[in-house]
């Protein structure tokens, strides 16, 4: 790539040097940090467009290459060989676990997968057509309170936390899941494996047993460490924000898990599986659907293509295709919906109109497929997608925290009021 040798910045007459932050790989910065003390200027970036709120270490992303690496290594190859539990210790630690190491994390996190039974009272307390976001975002804030051992910010507490969030948010979501289908909640066992024990815990009868298919297995933690971390997203820069007030690591993820619950972020997977379903009611084929997209014509919305940050195809979105494919085929195949995908991602990728646009299917295309062919109600989807993230979230919010330069977060803005006005009396307006 082209280097940046210096950067200026010419005001009335009147240029100042920037100073440049490095990086490793992708795009050097320009810093501004200054700019306000010495013009009285302030820079304007609506949505954050060009803006890096951070300097990190974990995850690099290369949107018009689809490029996405946690800590240096390629997603692909995370997705092939890794666990979840591993690559949630590879984010939140720096590097891949020793053998020994994994094992130690999953009997800590297996252990703490037990929640206080005030938990479960909390949990009840909820309508039960609760949205699960709204639930899991209330009960992630309430642990601090049951746990308060782990809310200190030395290395201990730190560590605790982890595998507290790690651990009974996975059981909070299992839970989640057994609310809105039904049955009565089921004890996670100290011994389990993450994942099986999740799935346990989600789906099994009455007496705590259940027969886990190796391929909806190895579906689930895939797709868990496809959404593992994904940079300085919407929900990420919320748990940052919020955790640079020196706020409590699950304040700072419950913040996360509302910002998580937007439809343009977390909620997308839905809205692309809501789209099939408003495609088969019309009774249009998927050739007609595009046709109205392209004609913009009323409720003909196009869910699950495109990306804020990718510009080509999403690397996630070419993995989860091909496991939608095994799962779909595994589980008796021949899926309407699925067949529906194929078609509509056939035509994204040849339409110029598509191709200009640069729309092509991202993660969340088949994400919503996969989840409802092993079970899971929609609205256990943006879970789901949180339980992925979770890794993420903590590793963001240790990486800031062990940052002495971290400041809390302030935005400035460009005032648009009125200037000034006296204030009239009520019995005068």
């Amino acid at each position: 790539m082209t280097r940046v040798v210096d950067a200026r910045l010419t005001v009335d007459g009147t240029t100042r040097e920037l100073p440049l932050e490095r990086s490793t790989v992708g795009n050097d910065g320009v810093s501004v940090s200054t700019l306000l003390k010495d013009t009285g200027l302030v820079t304007v970036d609506p949505g954050f467009m060009n803006t890096a709120s951070c300097e990190s270490a974990i995850t690099y992303i290369d949107g018009d290459a689809g490029i996405l690496r946690y800590r240096g290594y390629p997603i692909e190859q995370l997705a092939e060989h890794s666990t979840f539990l591993e690559v949630a210790y590879l984010l939140i630690h720096g590097e891949l676990p020793s053998e020994d190491l994994l094992a130690a994390l999953n009997n800590r996190v297996a252990r703490h997968m037990h929640v206080h039974e005030g938990i479960k009272t909390f949990l009840g307390a909820f309508p039960r057509d609760a949205h699960p976001m709204a639930v899991l975002s209330g009960a992630t804030s309430a642990l601090s309170t049951f746990y308060p051992e782990s809310v200190g910010r030395g290395e201990h507490e730190t560590e605790l936390a982890t595998v507290q969030l790690l651990a009974k948010t996975a059981t909070v979501i299992a839970y989640l899941q057994r609310r809105v289908t039904g049955g009565d909640l089921i004890e996670p066992r100290k011994d389990g494996n993450y994942v099986d024990e999740f799935m346990r815990i989600a789906f099994s009868g009455p007496d705590g047993e259940l027969d886990i298919d190796p391929t909806i297995r190895k579906a689930l933690d895939l797709l868990l460490i496809l959404h593992a971390d994904h940079e300085q997203n919407c929900s990420t820069s919320t748990v940052r924000i919020v955790g640079s007030s020196q706020a409590n690591i699950y304040a700072s993820v419950s913040a996360g898990i509302g910002a998580l619950s937007g439809p343009l972020h977390g909620g997308a997977n839905e809205a692309a599986l809501s789209m099939f379903d408003g495609i088969k009611e019309s009774g249009d084929t998927v050739e007609q659907f595009v046709a109205k997209v392209k004609d913009k014509a009323e409720g003909a919305r196009l869910m699950g293509f495109g990306h804020r940050v990718y510009k080509s195809y999403d690397p996630r979105g070419a993995v989860v295709k091909d496991v939608a494919n095994k799962v779909l085929s595994e589980l008796g195949g021949n899926d309407e919906t699925f067949q529906m995908a194929q078609r509509l991602e056939e035509i994204a990728l040849s339409d110029e109109y598509f191709i200009e646009r640069k729309l092509y299917p991202n993660v969340d295309f088949y994400t919503g497929l996969l989840y409802s062919a092993m079970g899971f109600p929609r609205q256990m989807f943006t879970p789901l997608f949180a339980l992925g993230r979770m890794p993420g979230w903590i590793a963001h919010y240790r990486e800031m925290m062990a940052d002495p330069r971290t400041k809390i977060g302030r935005p400035r803005q460009i005032y648009t009021g009125e200037v000034e006005r006296d204030y009239t009396p009520l019995a005068e307006r």
